[in-house]
């Protein structure tokens, strides 16, 4: 969590660049990365043609790559990149260890300089293709967070078994249940939000791993935010393993009864 000082500080400054000029805007992309090396490649390509769209093309961005020691070499694929472009705002932060997915964005938003921060996977399952709407739907809305949604219509998801759609609809199902969250897709990990938004509820956070996701989105609700969505359609990771387990489906199930309980 961040210190109290320190949120002062990220909250109230706005680094050079932030606002380049009228109607130009900075956007921080934090990307948690472990063992994705044949992905994070790839993913900066999409991101950097996803910026290159119309109605972007006068604004910025920065890619922020948190890496927990991928022992696959990720972090050594980040670096080729930076040399290959030369690209100053393709960052790399690396930590010590397998620290969790909270944690890694509590991180990359040490780094962030971007007025709005946006949060994906790094197994290409969120296609950048996404941002141009995300941001247009901030802009016309002029909300606090945009969340993409795989279950309205116009969004999906393809790649999985009978088995992990039923497991997603069932958490769905009882977050909505239990939680009330206002959005259709709790479990969803693929967000734009104002980055003073972000910094004042992540420092609120008490879960870890992908509960950590969830509550974000209770406490935005708790506070009274304005959040929208936009569907998005979901693709299987092709290079990898998924990271959800039988401890991460266990994890939780006991995080949203502490939701429950205690937000």
């Amino acid at each position: 969590r961040l210190g109290r000082a320190r949120l002062r500080a990220l909250v109230g400054s706005r680094p050079a660049g932030a606002r380049l000029a009228s109607g130009m805007t900075k956007f921080s992309v934090i990307i948690p990365t472990y063992n994705e090396r044949r992905n994070i490649g790839i993913l900066y390509l999409l991101l950097r043609d996803a910026f290159a769209h119309p109605k972007l093309v006068d604004d910025q961005f920065e890619v922020i790559v948190v890496d927990d020691a991928s022992p696959d070499g990720t972090g050594e694929v980040v670096r080729s990149l930076q040399r290959v472009y030369g690209d100053k705002n393709l960052l790399l932060r690396q930590r010590n260890g397998k620290l969790g997915l909270g944690t890694a964005y509590v991180h990359g938003l040490e780094s962030a300089t971007g007025e709005f921060v946006i949060i994906m996977d790094a197994d290409l399952s969120h296609h950048p293709c996404a941002i141009p709407k995300f941001i247009q739907e901030q802009r016309s809305s002029r909300c606090d967070v945009v969340t993409g949604t795989r279950y309205v219509r116009g969004g999906g998801v393809s790649g999985w078994d009978t088995r992990r759609k039923i497991t997603s609809r069932v958490a769905n199902y009882l977050a909505h249940v239990l939680l009330d969250p206002g959005v259709s897709d709790l479990t969803g990990s693929y967000r734009l939000y104002r980055k003073e938004t972000m910094l004042t509820i992540v420092n609120k956070v008490k879960s870890k791993g992908y509960v950590f996701q969830m509550e974000i989105m209770v406490r935005c609700k708790k506070h009274g935010l304005h959040v929208r969505e936009v569907p998005i359609s979901f693709v299987d990771r092709v290079y990898g393993s998924s990271k959800l387990g039988g401890a991460e489906i266990v994890g939780y199930l006991k995080g949203l009864i502490r939701l429950f309980l205690t937000v």
